[in-house]
């Protein structure tokens, strides 16, 4: 038997005798489902995006109901998941969708590819999945399993790997199956192909893995690039007036787009804790505005894809509102909690040693 058809029938074979992992989209031929569960597991674990998955789903059981939403409703339900620009996606080609279309998902793989926030690897699972169509899916699952069996030494990450890796994904494929064996190469890397201590005792394609028999486990896949990150402190003011707190939507080109965040001040460094109202932008943001500082808080920090995010937050109440103040805004500190902000905030905001009657 060759390399070929041993790995794909041995495969389909362990996902059809052996694979217990259960997941609520898998079996799915709904486009729209199987299109918001990858949506959602792009850059998220498994374990935290099945809750959003069925809550999403709940909300926007089809296209229609998320194209028409409120996108403050949608965007507060993704609130923690993080890489808005996922959910502004989606938004966006349910929109197209539903006013383009007349709601129907698009059948061909071509036309799924066009669609805002879709690349090849949720164009081939739509395809496969939904439609049974010949497309191969290549995501970190299926890089390690195809770069361990068959000991491929190029990085994924590079533009000859990510070639040479989807060349193979599609010569491998069981294309009178392929939803089953898409499913299968990933339920397998997620299983017994694990990226730290995989069950190699346990794997079928053990007797012909080079990377099993060359002692390579841990060496392979390749991924040569480090991210470098870039540093960023931002000093978040929740300033009250009157039982309202200021806010604003991000609406610039930048993390956190739609999202909202309370009085920012941005600078090279971190703000002192204790005479921050002589910074300068500090001092420019209010004036001579009588005011009295009732909180400040520890450091907090989130590290993103390319940046680090640090920064404290500080109580303010004042006698007088701020002046020209360009895109904020007085909310209720109890509409607050409906609001979608970024979990830098809300990891903030949710500290048991935290509570907004501090403000």
């Amino acid at each position: 038997m060759n390399q070929k058809k041993f790995f794909s029938s041995t495969l389909i074979f362990w996902n059809r005798n052996k694979n217990t992992r259960k997941m609520p989209w898998k079996g799915e031929k709904d486009p729209y489902k199987i299109w918001i569960s990858e949506i959602i597991l792009q850059q998220t674990r498994v374990q935290q995006g099945l809750a959003y998955y069925q809550k999403f789903i709940k909300a926007f059981p089809d296209v229609k109901s998320l194209a028409t939403a409120e996108e403050q409703k949608v965007f507060k339900l993704w609130e923690g998941l993080g890489y808005y620009s996922r959910c502004r996606n989606l938004i966006a080609s349910a929109k197209y969708i539903h006013e383009h279309l007349d709601g129907e998902f698009p059948v061909e793989f071509n036309d799924i590819l066009s669609l805002k926030g879709i690349g090849n690897y949720t164009a081939s699972a739509i395809s496969s999945f939904a439609f049974n169509k010949p497309y191969a899916v290549l995501d970190g699952n299926v890089f390690r399993v195809l770069a361990r069996f068959f000991g491929i030494e190029i990085p994924i990450n590079t533009t000859v790997g990510k070639k040479h890796f989807n060349e193979l994904a599609q010569f491998l494929l069981d294309k009178k199956n392929p939803g089953e064996y898409n499913q299968a190469i990933m339920d397998f890397g997620a299983v017994i192909c694990k990226p730290g201590i995989p069950l190699c005792e346990e794997c079928p394609l053990q007797s012909n893995c080079v990377a099993f028999l060359e002692q390579k486990i841990t060496f392979l896949p390749v991924n040569e690039k480090v991210i470098s990150r870039k540093e960023r402190f931002f000093n978040y003011f929740i300033v009250e007036y009157k039982g309202h707190i200021y806010i604003k939507e991000r609406t610039q080109k930048d993390i956190w787009q739609n999202l909202n965040e309370f009085l920012l001040v941005e600078t090279d460094n971190l703000l002192c804790e204790t005479d921050f109202l002589n910074d300068q932008n500090v001092s420019a943001l209010f004036k001579k505005n009588k005011l009295k500082v009732k909180f400040v808080s520890k450091v907090f920090s989130q590290k993103l894809t390319h940046q680090t995010i640090s920064g404290r937050f500080f109580h303010i109440e004042l006698e007088k509102p701020l002046h020209a103040l360009e895109k904020y805004k007085l909310v209720p500190k109890k509409s607050l909690d409906q609001l979608p902000f970024p979990k830098f905030i809300t990891s903030y905001l949710t500290d048991k040693n935290v509570s907004l009657n501090l403000i």
